[in-house]
């Protein structure tokens, strides 16, 4: 049993994915982007990622890992009492996204479901409010769903961006657990000096007919080498802020599940922060960027390689617009 009253018990029970059928290679990517053949996967560090068809349904991707989850532990879909969107983008402006990917599911309707969206570490955030329902036994089991099509909002135009994202979706199913797993420390910061350095400006009342928009206003933009000199000069006392409060040094820490933002900033993970190649989970090379979907799916990746229940702690890790950071350690 867990002997530290800090630590906030909650147990991940299963994971899933869902990936749509396109998948594209770099060389396509070359051909599209009128560069030479081996540039985007140069430049980029990818060698294929995944992008939905303009009929493809984020709502029913994100069910479709739901389905995943329940299906690899043969856990009861009924039993699922809540349902927590953590997307960066949503299906619409309302009603919730996850209301939509409850529609698609095979859940019981009725049951409470919301959204989180803290942009890229959504999902770390959602473990946490998950933590925290979970404590007061109202809610017994909680699916934890992030999905992006993020190559619905690329701006072709910009090379830089247009080389990373791919779409798809991961879940997560967790309940309260016997007290031997928990989180043991949570962070998140943001500073908002880079509120401007990665956006999407319209969806919301800030940029729309009325208010004035531009076509271009539901694109994505990024400042990158702004953003990732600013990532890089806070992410380290940021990291060393998690380590002190988790009272652990990095080469404790088992395995290090980061946000697949780019392979730059995989880099820099590995070289600036101490991370060694065997900590690190990096599936951005046949992923890509998958938004807030990056993160969990990186754990499934880390549970099916035998990389997360193995471990004594597991540390969750990303940056994300506005600009944040966000950490999670927690005891598998």
């Amino acid at each position: 049993m867990l002997t530290n009253p800090l630590v906030t018990p909650i147990k991940i029970i299963a994971s899933g994915i869902a990936l749509p059928k396109n998948k594209i290679d770099s060389q396509e990517l070359d051909v599209r982007l009128n560069k030479p053949s081996g540039y985007v996967k140069k430049y980029s560090g990818i060698d294929y990622r995944f992008h939905a068809n303009n009929e493809d349904s984020q709502a029913q991707l994100a069910a479709d890992s739901l389905h995943h989850a329940l299906e690899a532990k043969q856990i009861p879909a009924q039993s699922i009492d809540m349902l927590i969107s953590a997307s960066a983008i949503s299906v619409q402006a309302l009603p919730c996204t996850a209301a939509h990917i409850l529609a698609q599911s095979r859940l019981k309707q009725g049951i409470a479901c919301f959204d989180i969206n803290a942009s890229c570490v959504s999902f770390i955030t959602a473990l946490q409010v998950a933590a925290g329902f979970l404590s007061t036994s109202q809610y017994q089991r909680i699916a934890i769903v992030s999905a992006d099509l993020a190559s619905r909002g690329i701006d072709w135009h910009d090379n830089e961006s247009a080389l990373i994202f791919g779409d798809g979706a991961a879940c997560v199913i967790v309940e309260k657990g016997d007290g031997t797993s928990g989180i043991i420390t949570y962070h998140h910061e943001t500073h908002t000096e880079g509120i401007e350095l990665c956006e999407i400006r319209a969806g919301g009342t800030r940029r729309n007919p009325r208010a004035g928009m531009t076509d271009t206003d539901f694109l994505f933009h990024m400042q990158g080498k702004k953003l990732f000199r600013m990532a890089s000069s806070l992410v380290e006392r940021f990291m060393q802020r998690v380590l002190t409060d988790a009272h652990l040094p990095i080469n404790h820490i088992g395995t290090v599940i980061p946000h697949q933002a780019s392979h730059l900033s995989l880099e820099h993970m590995r070289q600036r922060l101490g991370v060694k190649p065997e900590q690190l989970i990096d599936i951005y090379r046949f992923r890509g960027n998958q938004v807030a979907a990056s993160i969990p799916s990186a754990l499934h990746e880390a549970i099916e390689s035998g990389r997360f229940y193995e471990q004594k702690n597991v540390m969750l890790i990303g940056t994300a617009a506005g600009l944040a950071f966000c950490a999670m350690v927690l005891i598998p």
